[in-house]
């Protein structure tokens, strides 16, 4: 507890509203979502973007179920939101995700453009997306087959980000964090229960 109120008021007097955190998942990744969200406290002081592999008409019940054992606020994305601090934003099925900068703010916006690498919505389209945000962003590879993200996770560290990956033992299918790490991309490689609190340390950062 004493932990926790220390990383609470730490973040509510620093300037971390900037930050993003960018989640790819697949295989797996319903259960591995909720390890890491229910792990979140309360005051996360960052909004969270979802793309998980999930036909259209499921992302809804997920964020649903989620929403209902996190501390953090988790909701399917809609069109045109505006990103806030401490809610987690899951891509809906069968739609690209992106992250715009506007006036207002960061929103997301979707759209119904082809699939990439076979996915839609796609993990590279997401981090793709968030990558020119250089060092205002944490991305994070959980379980998952392929390689989606890869070339997404590249740019973000090209610019500056920072990547966690889900390790072997922990993941349902070892590929999309496989394919991150044999790329020299990942910063951390953690087992599961531990990527929530990494995170927590990487957004301090």
């Amino acid at each position: 507890m004493t932990d926790l109120l220390h990383y609470e008021t730490h973040v509510r007097g620093a300037p971390q509203n900037r930050r993003i955190v960018a989640i790819g998942s697949s295989t797996g990744g319903p259960q591995a979502l909720q390890t890491v969200i229910t792990g979140l406290p309360e005051h996360f002081p960052c909004p969270v973007v979802v793309v998980q592999h999930m036909p259209a008409g499921f992302t809804g019940a997920l964020a649903e179920r989620l929403n209902g054992v996190a501390r953090v606020e988790v909701r399917e994305a809609c069109d045109g939101d505006v990103l806030r601090p401490g809610c987690v934003y899951i891509a809906p099925g069968n739609r690209q995700l992106r992250v715009r900068q506007e006036a207002g703010g960061r929103r997301i916006a979707l759209s119904d453009e082809p699939p990439v690498g076979n996915h839609r919505p796609a993990v590279n389209v997401m981090y793709d997306s968030v990558a020119h945000l250089g060092n205002d962003v944490v991305a994070v590879i959980l379980t998952g087959m392929g390689c989606d993200g890869r070339e997404g996770m590249r740019r973000i560290k090209q610019n500056g980000g920072y990547c966690i990956a889900q390790d072997e033992a922990t993941c349902v299918v070892y590929g999309m964090p496989k394919s991150v790490v044999d790329a020299g991309l990942a910063d951390e490689i953690c087992p599961l229960p531990k990527i929530a609190g990494a995170i927590q340390a990487a957004v301090r950062r």
